[in-house]
């Protein structure tokens, strides 16, 4: 039996592969390729069918991260042409919450920069997702925050917060290299803090930042052994102002074997395509699809993503249908265990009767300052909108003024600076 023919075996049974397995997944050829998007595409058909999950990220506070990974573009010292203000009122994120919802997305995503919260945003978070609830009872919220300290985790469940997102993004022993102010083993603490007070787990990586092959499966075995039920696979955006900006080294078909090597990692675990899908997957998004089941609706964090309008046409287009708010996310089995285990509520999140895991930060972009990020950080290309001020938010409040256009002669391929949505005046991309 042959390797895919192996993994796909394995993958209808649930089981994980070997790392040798992982490893020659990322070794296939480009002539392989459409027999490798095949074989993921069985194993994920197996355990979630052809529904496809939708998300959707409000930015509560952009930008002022002390943190200094390399990949953000809210990073200490980034000089990426982003919005930056502080916290959304909660109607203010309310109103961004439901542009999303409308648009059929299940879970919102709240994620604001920085180390890690306060017990006094723990509590504007808490205000922010009561608003949201108002709205929409049946929403699954995700939290994405930063470091946890004791007992917040605790506080978010409390409050109605269905999951935590804090990003792995690479493996222990290269994580020194992309960040200095904090430590891989944080990360893992706080996803162990997240996923110890019933919150579902959701934590995921971020390809293209210079590592390698083996870097990629030590993460991903990584996310399996700490049990995250929503795995958000980044591609990075080498965002102009930040040090990895020099970093192009993915392509669409190098970006599509890695989606399988997580697939086959995690068989039945929610497996979401984050940031950098439209700028690295481009016009092979919807083989994506084949693999992954849960994608971000519309756009990031502080960068434009697809339109929300062009995401649904894909999705129907590739014969997939989007997943209903009462539909379950996570296979029975992970449902059941997850549920024993004290993970996650039951109206959604790990272990229950809707769905789980959130995501991510996105390529170059994903972390919110030391949280790992819901979603990328930072988009930096050739705005055609003007730059709005946030919303409703005092222009003291707003860090050094509204964003200007990048200069002349930086790449016109990524995906613009976010100048809609939550921060702005302007309506969101959903």
């Amino acid at each position: 039996m042959d390797l895919l023919d192996t993994l796909t075996a394995k993958g209808l049974r649930g089981e994980v592969p070997t790392r040798e397995e992982a490893l020659a997944v990322l070794a296939t050829t480009d002539d392989e390729l459409l027999d490798v998007v095949a074989a993921a595409g069985k194993v994920r058909r197996r355990w979630f069918g052809r529904r496809v999950k939708l998300n959707y990220l409000v930015n509560l506070k952009s930008g002022l991260c002390p943190e200094d990974c390399s990949y953000c573009s809210q990073r200490l010292g980034s000089k990426a042409e982003i919005l930056k203000y502080t916290w959304l009122k909660p109607e203010q994120a309310a109103d961004a919450a439901r542009a999303g919802v409308a648009g059929g997305a299940k879970r919102v995503c709240l994620v604001a920069s920085g180390r890690g919260p306060t017990d006094r945003d723990i509590d504007r978070v808490t205000d922010t997702m009561a608003a949201i609830k108002d709205a929409d009872p049946e929403v699954e919220i995700c939290v994405c925050l930063g470091l946890l300290s004791d007992n917040q985790a605790e506080r978010l469940k409390a409050a109605g917060a269905d999951a935590y997102n804090h990003n792995l993004n690479t493996s222990e022993s290269t994580y020194g290299d992309i960040a200095t102010t904090h430590t891989y083993a944080d990360r893992v603490d706080t996803v162990q803090k997240a996923h110890g007070a019933g919150l579902s787990a959701c934590s995921g990586l971020i390809a293209g930042m210079g590592e390698s092959d083996e870097d990629l499966v030590d993460v991903v075995f990584a996310l399996r052994e700490l049990g995250s039920d929503s795995v958000p696979v980044n591609f990075l955006i080498p965002f102009e102002g930040t040090p990895l900006a020099q970093e192009w080294n993915l392509t669409p078909q190098r970006c599509l074997r890695i989606l399988a090597m997580v697939r086959f990692v995690n068989p039945d675990t929610e497996v979401r395509i984050a940031g950098g899908r439209e700028v690295h997957l481009r016009s092979m998004q919807p083989l994506g699809l084949h693999i992954a089941n849960s994608i971000f609706l519309g756009d990031y964090l502080t960068s434009e993503g697809q339109a929300g309008q062009t995401d649904l046409d894909m999705i129907k287009d590739a014969g997939f249908e989007v997943e209903g708010a009462g539909e379950a996310t996570l296979p029975r089995h992970r449902a059941d265990i997850a549920a024993a285990s004290g993970c996650g509520s039951t109206g959604s999140g790990c272990g229950s009767t809707a769905s789980s895991g959130c995501g991510t930060t996105a390529s170059a972009a994903s972390a919110c300052g030391s949280g790992g990020g819901c979603g990328p950080c930072g988009g930096h290309g050739h705005g055609d909108e003007p730059a709005a001020v946030p919303a409703g938010i005092p222009a003291e409040v707003v860090a050094n003024g509204t964003p200007t256009e990048p200069a002349d002669g930086l790449r016109s391929d990524l995906v613009k600076v976010r100048r809609r949505g939550a921060g702005t005046e302007l309506a969101p991309n959903a």
